[in-house]
Order: structure tokens, then sequence, then C-alpha cells
């Protein structure tokens, strides 16, 4: 494992940290698996990783409670552990102490090492000042149940840098990737934050998955390259060549992928790429942005929906449809998993939503805590009358 520096923070970082969003999971509605999700944990551990980020939310409060067993026996000493205000979720100043008791009670530690205000966008940060939350994270810190603060951002430049220059902030946390260097934090908010020496951690380095699965036309590309590497270290690189960059978060879902990571990170330097590895990641992102109809990450703040749609699946079987290029075979496939899913109230199970796009009631919660900034229930009205009503993707997308 090659380890970096946190920012000004005094901890070497290992190149690649554990996201535990998506932790293994089993069965008809993908529940997490503990004793599958806490081996795993460890494993990474012992392999080198020593950041572990999780949030309120993740695995529906699952996630942090898992954590907590993992780093039993010795393990919590050995991390750089983080979780994160649901800041989203408050509504009063006392939100705050209510939160960071559960989540220590959760994660079954006496502090955490960074505690993040998650999911910052315009109206997210005015709740900072409304509700006093930057004087709460300090007073937390004066009491030593969080070392260092920070947050997670989903927003535009302009915000990012009025959020960076609001406070002497530890860590932010972005989504950033070879297709995303334009939108969100982009690279220019990437380089901002470095030189004022907060530590840049990177979520969705593999967007959501996306770059894991490339299509023919990408996958010729990387073939012709003096470098062979897989899809997922190619993003990885492109990640870690930069300086900027503290820490990259993979959501691991079994052994292998940590060995794969742990591989990648062993290779990993800072200006490491040649020029025909940057011009190969260039075209490559060119090929994946003119494939990819909704920017959908799968990340799950939008659910659960409250008329039972699975929201993510929905998007993923419509960027597989027009991913693929194909038709006869690969079509019906993809059509039939989209009829797989309910398409009436009655079969609809709200608990775990497994309805299709044509049952939407368009209440428009979803797109308040959608961090891609999509108008969810608009694309999902495409969705349907694509997969459900035989349209063509070219009447509603440029393609």
């Amino acid at each position: 494992m090659k380890y970096r520096t946190l920012g000004t923070l005094n901890w070497s970082v290992s190149a690649s940290g554990f996201g535990c969003m998506r932790l293994p999971s089993r069965g008809l509605f993908r529940r997490v698996d503990w004793e599958e999700s806490i081996n795993l944990i460890r494993y990474g551990i012992d392999q080198g990783i020593n950041y572990i980020d999780t949030a309120w939310m993740y695995h529906l409060g699952a996630s942090e409670k898992i954590i907590g067993k993992a780093l039993r026996d010795g393990y919590r000493e050995k991390v750089f552990l983080v979780t994160k205000l649901p800041t989203f979720m408050v509504r009063r100043t006392e939100d705050f102490d209510t939160y960071l008791t559960k989540q220590l009670k959760r994660l079954q530690t006496d502090y955490l090492d960074a505690y993040l205000f998650h999911l910052l966008n315009r109206s997210q940060f005015l709740k900072l000042e409304k509700f006093d939350l930057i004087d709460k994270m300090e007073e937390a810190k004066e009491r030593g149940l969080i070392k260092h603060i920070g947050f997670s951002f989903h927003d535009t430049l302009p915000v990012f840098k009025e959020i960076i220059d609001s406070y002497t902030w530890d860590l932010a946390l972005i989504q950033y990737n070879y297709m995303d260097t334009g939108i969100q934090a982009t690279y220019e908010g990437l380089k901002y934050a470095h030189e004022r020496g907060i530590a840049v951690v990177i979520m969705e380095p593999i967007k959501g998955g996306k770059l894991a699965n490339p299509p023919k036309e990408a996958l010729e590309i990387m073939k012709k390259a003096s470098t062979r590497r897989t899809p997922v270290d190619w993003a990885l690189q492109f990640l870690w060549n930069q300086p900027e960059v503290a820490v990259v978060l993979s959501g691991m879902g079994s052994k292998k992928m940590v060995d794969e990571n742990c591989r990648s990170a062993d290779l990993s330097g800072t200006n490491s790429l040649s020029e025909e590895d940057n011009k190969i990641i260039s075209e490559l992102a060119e090929i994946y942005r003119k494939s990819i109809l909704v920017q959908c990450t799968s990340c799950n703040y939008c659910m659960p929906c409250p008329a039972g749609v699975n929201i993510p699946e929905n998007f993923a079987v419509l960027n597989n449809f027009a991913f693929t290029g194909k038709r006869g075979f690969w079509d019906m496939l993809i059509k039939r998993r989209y009829r797989k899913l309910a398409k009436s109230k009655k079969k609809v199970n709200k608990e775990h939503p497994n309805g299709n796009a044509s049952i939407c009631v368009k209440c428009g919660k979803c797109v308040e805590q959608c961090p891609q900034q999509i108008n969810i229930p608009e694309e999902l009205e495409k969705v349907d009358a694509i997969l459900g009503r035989g349209k063509k993707i070219s009447s509603f997308y440029s393609i």
C-alpha cells in the first residue's frame, strides 16, 4: 500500500480508502450482509487501508453499526475514522448533539477522527449559520469527541469556493473522476482547496461503477495502450496521478475488489502518468460521456421513494440500454429487466422499493436529495417512454 499526506493533518493516509456506502449485500432486496461486511472491512485494514468513511444514512443506518463491530479488537486504533452529520435532516441546533451521540454509539468509539457536514450544497450550507453548526462542531472538538472538521460537497464551483472560504476546514470530500473534471467542484475546485492546505478526499472515482464496464469502443482504446491496465485501474491512476488528491474512496463489496484496489495503489504515484496515458484517459472520457444518458451514480440518496419506485435501478436499465448499442437479444434482456419492476401500486414494496418509472407520482422529494441535481421525475418519464412504451432514445436524448 502506498501512503500520501492527508492535507496539513498529521496522518499518513493510504492511497485507497474504504467507502462504506456499498458493503456486501444479498437477497432479493439487497440487504447488507453483516458478517461478510465486518470480515471485509477488517481484511481491507489488514492490507494497509487506514481511512474508513461512512455516514448516518448508508445502508439505512447499518453501515455505522457494522463498522462499530468491525473496529473492535484493536482495529479502531489502526484507522482514521470518518462519518458525517446528516445536515439535510437537521431542523434545530440541538439535532447536532442528538446525531453525534447516536453515531458515536453506533460506531462504538469515544471520538471521530473527522466529522463532516454531509451533502453540502447552497441550501444546506445556509443551515450552518442558521443553526450555529460550526460552533457545535468546535464545541465537540474541544470536548474531544471529534478531531477534525470537514464537509462533503454536491453543487457548483462558485458554491464550493464560497464554502472553502467560509471556514478553516481540515477536509473536503468531493465527487471527482476523469468524467467529472468539469462538474461540481471541478479540477479548479480541487486545486483551490489543496492550495489552502485542505485534505481533498475523492468519492465516486469509478462514477458509481460505470467506468468499470466500458463500451467496446473504450476497450479497444485501452488495448492499444503501451501500459496494460484494467478499466478500474485507469480510473484510479488518473486520480492518484494528481498531487492535490489525498485519498481515493472506493466502495468495495468483495475481497477481490480490495485486492485489486490495493494492487493499483501499490503502482500509484503523483505525476506518474505519461503523455500517452493522459491522452487515452481523455479519449475514454469522451466515449463514456456519449453513452450515459442519466448521470446517476446509484448513491441512493433519493431512496426510499414514497411511491415505491426503485429510482437507481430504473436509470441503470436505461443507461444499459443506451450503453450496449445493440439490439436483438440484448435489447430483449434489458427491456425484460425493466418489465420485472412492479408497475402497479398493488405490487409495489415501499419498504424495499421495486417499482418501475411508470408509478412515479412526481412528488419531487427525490430532487431535493439528489447530489447530481437530476430532475428525477422528468427523467423517469423518459425511462418509461423508452422502455415501457417503445419510444426511441433519440426522441429525448442527443446520442
